[in-house]
């Protein structure tokens, strides 16, 4: 038997260019926009969930590697994952 996820109703406030994107996409995928903003909500909780997992894999290697140009790429990585290009 499915269970049944409870909706709650949450207010967002979204700049006028970002809303305009928004209901464009809804537009182009014939649907609502609040299912483009569930969607596009969801992806980005995967993206930094996923992006977590890498840094800590990473970080992992770092402790396990003992060759110096390894190391120094991981380092050189995780430096660019936290701090940007």
């Amino acid at each position: 038997m499915a269970t049944i996820q409870k909706s709650v109703r949450q207010s967002v406030s979204l700049p006028a260019r970002l809303a305009q994107r928004v209901q464009t996409l809804a537009k182009n995928r014939k649907t609502s926009t609040n299912r483009v903003l569930v969607e596009l909500i969801e992806t980005g909780i995967e993206s930094k969930e996923t992006e977590k997992s890498r840094f800590f894999e990473l970080a992992d290697r770092l402790s396990a590697t003992s060759d110096p140009a390894e190391r120094k790429r991981i380092k050189e990585t995780l430096v660019r994952m936290t701090f940007g290009e």
